[in-house]
């Protein structure tokens, strides 16, 4: 039996920064998981990743991450997507220069 759906984003990599990204109900980019849109239909979910991915001179490797709905806006549920919220783990620059 196939797993039920769950709540998903569209994450990926900035093409020319390298930062995390998500894509926005109008089907643009931010670097703030909580503008993301929630996408709470598997089909839906899947029709707008082949948008998010035809926009190549933009990103890098998007795809459907979990996530479950907050307060302010979609909130990871996996560690991964905790992670690449908080940006690179180089050293302090991009968001972890903001905190």
């Amino acid at each position: 039996m196939p797993r039920a759906f769950t709540p998903k984003v569209i994450t990926a990599n900035a093409l020319l920064e390298g930062d995390a990204v998500w894509f926005t109900p109008d089907s643009t980019w931010t670097g703030d998981i909580k503008e993301a849109e929630l996408l709470e239909d598997e089909a839906h979910a899947d029709l707008r990743l082949l948008e998010a991915q035809a926009q190549q001179d933009k990103i890098a490797g998007a795809y459907l991450a979990d996530v479950k709905a907050g307060v302010d806006g979609p909130e990871p549920t996996h560690f991964r997507e905790a992670f690449r919220t908080r940006g690179p783990s180089n050293y302090n620059h991009g968001k972890q220069a903001e905190v």
